[in-house]
Parts: C-alpha cells; structure tokens; sequence
C-alpha cells in the first residue's frame, strides 16, 4: 500500500484510552488547510504511537502519515457492520512562525500604467 500523508493543523488531542490490559488508543483531530471548506478529521494512535502527541499542547502545524485500516463487526443482532479508522504511525510538527511586529509589515504599492483593463503586474 501507498504511503498516505496529509497536512494540516493538529487541533484537539483526548487522553490515551487503555482499552485492554494489552491495548491502548489515543484519538486525535487534525483540521485540514489550504482548502475552500477544511475538514476536521480523527485520527488514531495505537500502542507506542500514543506517547507522539505528549509534547502537543496547543494547535500544532503537523504532517501525518497514516494507514488505513477496516474491520468487520457482527453484532447481537446478527448484523454485519464495517469501520473504517485512520491509523497514525508518524507526525511530524512543522515549526509555528513567529508573529512578525506590525512595524516590518509595510503595504506594497499598486503600480498601474493607467489604463483600467491592465492587471498591475
């Protein structure tokens, strides 16, 4: 399978989940970017993978790289139910730019040649 990657902004993590004496699981949200209508999207971190998002204590620029994986289900009713989950097995925080002083920010001119059907570049 295709490595699978995605970026955006990690915006929510829960606490690790013990879920069996020998199983854990920890969920997270990462908000994508760059798109007209952003998408909140959980992914999940098992076993050794829980501890990645210790040093996430606030919205965090990261790349995720994930597998996915389904399952099926049989429940008491006899009926068959399908998951799907997004499992992370790296993250990778990009560093958060520094806010930089309204002094440097500077508005840049227009230049036009006068005629108004001209783009300015």
């Amino acid at each position: 399978m295709e490595t699978l990657k995605i970026e955006g902004v990690i915006i929510k993590r829960l606490p690790t989940q013990q879920i069996t004496e020998t199983f854990k699981k920890r969920d997270f949200i990462l908000e994508t970017k760059d798109e007209k209508y952003p998408q909140k999207i959980k992914f999940e971190l098992t076993q050794d993978k829980t501890d990645l998002l210790d040093d996430v204590t606030k919205p965090t620029p990261a790349t995720i790289y994930f597998n996915i994986r389904g399952r099926e289900y049989t429940n008491d009713k006899n009926e068959v139910k399908y998951f799907v989950s997004l499992n992370a097995w790296k993250i990778e925080t990009t560093p958060e730019l520094k806010e930089i002083p309204a002094a440097i920010i500077k508005e840049t001119p227009v230049i036009t040649s006068g005629f108004p059907d001209e783009l300015p570049f």
